[in-house]
């Protein structure tokens, strides 16, 4: 639990990042509430708090020559719990629910990573650039987020000659995100308006049940869903370490992911566990510890972007981008919500597949959530947006990645 100035650094730990990645929460709450623009277009409240923090340390770099860095180790951490409980509250009925919608959006992202990349590309060659900087703002950083842009940029670096590889995929990254994650909201908002959606009868009457159902959570209900977590994280952690000997490197929250999954699907209710209590699939608690590991995760990654390191990075990099947001929206309102039936659970969607074309499959939840607490909830979205962007996309992207390197 430490602060130290180090050659010009203020570094926070662990401790300290998570406590300010929580009061960043809270202030984005609180903007939400106050400001009409970020209540009406449905902004995640972690989004407007992170950004608006991260401003302020920008601006305190700028006066004072004073690099404010975070330790996120606890971050990282707090993703894979997210996660987790994705998978654990996933069950077989809800995957077949999802079949044809899940196939449909499924193959929609393979070709919209393709069309990412060659956007890219495009650009990238219009100002002279390695078709490989043209990767580093298509699905390398995009779709792929920063850890994909993290661990490719080494590669491409050496590769193609592309010294200043790594600050060009974190950028795209970077900006990324921050365009997933206020293009979510307004695009279901817009959707919905237009055609005048709302929730189905059933699915409402289903949530007023579930409403109902609910109860105070004690300390042995939130215990149990912990014990539950760690659990499936640890079988993720064995699963992603046998998965790494075949050659194919995942991140550790896929693994947990799919471990919650196996684990909630092949073991019976009436199995005997120590707590004396059922799995805890879709129980208040899980989605309390859901909450806030997305809220505090989102919160801590947008409040420690180091703003002005991106600032000679802008031509090309904005280019790529602006040309990726446009065709981004433009896939979202004329492709994926027809696919996916122009109803009230297209629109919620489509917020997702907002925040997955561009950020990450968090930001894609918190837009989800956005647009759910203000409109009503979409079982159907929440059900397979999550498997098609926390799963299928990192397998697919480790296949396509190397394929249009192999073309330079």
């Amino acid at each position: 639990m430490n602060l130290e100035i180090i050659d010009g650094v203020l570094r926070f730990s662990s401790f300290f990042s998570v406590t300010i990645g929580i009061l960043v929460l809270f202030i984005g709450r609180r903007l939400t509430h106050k400001v009409n623009f970020l209540k009406e277009f449905s902004i995640p409240e972690p989004v407007s708090g992170g950004l608006l923090i991260s401003t302020f340390i920008a601006g305190i770099y700028l006066i004072t020559d004073i690099v404010i860095e975070f330790d996120l180790q606890a971050r990282n951490v707090l993703l894979v719990y997210f996660f987790t409980t994705i998978g654990i509250n996933a069950s077989i009925k809800d995957l077949l629910k999802g079949g044809k919608p899940l196939i449909i959006l499924l193959f929609i992202t393979i070709a919209y990573m393709i069309i990412q990349n060659l956007t890219g590309i495009t650009i990238a060659s219009l100002f002279d650039l390695n078709p490989a900087v043209g990767m580093l703002g298509g699905s390398v950083s995009l779709i792929g987020g920063h850890g994909t842009a993290i661990a490719w940029a080494p590669q491409i670096a050496e590769r193609f000659g592309i010294s200043n590889a790594m600050e060009i995929g974190i950028a795209s990254a970077t900006f990324g995100l921050i365009l997933a994650s206020i293009m979510g909201g307004p695009i279901a908002k817009f959707l919905i308006k237009k055609h005048n959606l709302t929730i189905s009868v059933q699915e409402d009457i289903a949530n007023k049940n579930e409403t109902v159902k609910e109860k105070t959570i004690n300390k042995y209900d939130f215990l149990d869903a912990v014990l539950a977590i760690h659990i499936c994280m640890v079988f993720g952690f064995l699963l992603n370490i046998l998965v790494s000997k075949t050659g194919l490197q995942l991140p550790l929250f896929v693994t947990c992911l799919f471990a919650g999954i196996l684990i909630t699907n092949i073991i019976p209710d009436s199995f005997p566990r120590l707590s004396g209590q059922k799995w805890p699939t879709r129980k208040p608690a899980i989605s309390l510890i859901s909450d806030i590991s997305l809220g505090t995760f989102l919160a801590m990654s947008l409040m420690s972007m180091q703003l002005w390191t991106l600032v000679d990075l802008a031509g090309p990099i904005f280019s790529i981008l602006a040309a990726q947001f446009v065709i981004a929206i433009l896939i979202n309102i004329y492709i994926v919500f027809p696919a996916m039936g122009k109803n009230y659970d297209a629109a919620v969607v489509c917020a997702g597949f907002g925040g997955i074309s561009l950020g990450s499959t968090p930001t894609a939840m918190a837009n989800m959530s956005a647009v759910a607490n203000r409109y009503g909830p979409s079982q159907l979205a929440f059900i397979i947006v999550p498997l098609v962007c926390a799963f299928f996309i990192d397998l697919i992207n480790a296949m396509v990645i190397p394929l249009f390197l192999s073309q330079f």
